[in-house]
């Protein structure tokens, strides 16, 4: 399977959008954003979801860096998404407890992985592996110097909706290691720019 990555933009939108609808995601990528209850967030998502799905396309169309992502396509269809925003952008992540510690320590430059949605006749195939192995050359181009991952680690094989986070043995697969969090929610994060980051 030869895929390609590209990051979100409005050409790319409508593959965005069908992937989605494909995977049943009402969310359209909105969690890390919406500052209700989580009952709130859940209604919204069974009552509104155009209304996830137009607030992301409205923030892409602004060029906000919290829209940032990068699709994995194969031809003409999206079948990969990981979100891929600056930490500033994720406020909602830093107020959870394992992360907050994160809050105190320096956050520019920093991205975060933010979900993982794969198609779901491709999952088990390395599409997400190909996303995360990609993220360096883009987080490098929008001025990065690291990339942060908040995996759900529970001791034992995650059911496909449980692992929207990723796993801690695909990101350590992929180069990152555990800097901060709690055992069942690590930080792992992969340096990119030269020089010594400060430890949280």
């Amino acid at each position: 399977m030869a895929l390609s990555v590209e990051a979100l933009g409005e050409a790319n939108a409508p593959l965005w959008v069908r992937l989605f609808e494909t995977c049943g995601s009402s969310c359209f990528c909105r969690y890390w954003h919406f500052e209700g209850t989580k009952n709130e967030w859940l209604a919204r998502g069974v009552e509104e979801p155009l209304r996830n799905r137009d607030e992301q396309l409205a923030l892409l169309r602004s060029g906000e860096p919290a829209a940032r992502g990068l699709l994995a396509r194969d031809g003409d269809e999206a079948v990969g998404w990981m979100k891929l925003a600056p930490r500033d952008a994720l406020p909602k992540l830093l107020h959870l407890g394992p992360y907050r510690p994160l809050a105190l320590g320096p956050s520019e430059g920093v991205y975060c992985i933010g979900c993982l949605l794969v198609a779901p006749n491709r999952r088990g195939h390395g599409v997400a592996e190909t996303l995360i192995r990609n993220a360096d050359r883009f987080v490098l181009a929008w001025g990065g110097r690291a990339v942060e991952a908040f995996p759900r680690n529970a001791g034992r094989r995650l059911h496909d909706e449980e692992a929207w986070m990723g796993t801690t043995a695909l990101f350590t697969a992929c180069g990152f290691t555990e800097v901060a969090g709690e055992t069942p929610y690590p930080v792992m994060r992969r340096t990119l720019a030269t020089g010594a980051f400060p430890q949280v």
